[in-house]
């Protein structure tokens, strides 16, 4: 080999490491951008993550707006009369609620009787989760925030009334989860959730009442 071609030779040898660290680097990049890329997305309730140890009635006297899907809403000055909040041990009951995603309705029952039966509105921009879960936290009321500005979903919400949260073994209540009353819009009958059961407010006070803690919720 000439000297040329040894010398040339020996420049490219010199930046091998270099391009092998380059390459090291592309591929351990690759190990974590990809995954997260596919990782499917976490369902969340229209409250977002519940804190078990913070929550608690959150009702705010002087709150007068609130914004919903980039619109300003007028918060009315409305205080549940519900009874108290209620964070406690699941009671035994023949009652149960179910939810007809394809009619927007919840229907009530006690033992083979129907009780109710409410036009409501659940998931367009996540949807509501199908399944058996039961009612497991409840409170008079909340402020739910979420969604994304750029796409035109943000929502800030207070004194959301009546919240009752439900989950089961897959999908825990502190994902948040509910139904709960609803002054925002009045489109019932069609979806128009981020996940919850909008009802009409005093709707949401009825069902309230009527149904303890451990109650049975079959979403199909």
């Amino acid at each position: 080999m000439s000297r040329k071609k040894r010398k040339y030779f020996n420049k490219k040898l010199d930046f091998l490491p270099v391009i092998l660290l380059i390459f090291a680097l592309v591929i351990t990049g690759a190990l974590f951008i990809v995954p997260s890329m596919t990782k499917p997305s976490v369902a969340i309730g229209c409250g977002g993550y519940v804190d078990e140890k913070k929550l608690s009635e959150v009702y705010d006297p002087n709150a007068t707006v609130g914004e919903f899907n980039g619109k300003i809403v007028q918060v009315p000055p409305y205080r549940s009369k519900a009874i108290a909040q209620v964070l406690g041990e699941s009671t035994e009951t023949n009652k149960r609620i179910e939810v007809d995603l394809a009619n927007q309705k919840v229907f009530t029952y006690e033992g083979d009787s129907q009780v109710h039966t409410f036009t409501v509105s659940t998931g367009k921009w996540f949807p509501t989760p199908t399944g058996i879960f039961t009612i497991q936290r409840k409170v008079t009321s909340q402020t739910m925030k979420g969604g994304d500005k750029k796409k035109g979903t943000y929502y800030y919400l207070p004194n959301v009334p009546n919240v009752m949260y439900f989950g089961n073994g897959q999908i825990p209540w502190s994902r948040g989860f509910s139904f709960h009353g609803t002054y925002w819009h009045n489109n019932f009958g069609q979806p128009m959730s981020h996940g919850c059961v909008n009802m009409r407010t005093g709707d949401s006070e009825t069902l309230f009442n009527w149904a303890p803690m451990g109650t049975k919720v079959y979403i199909h």
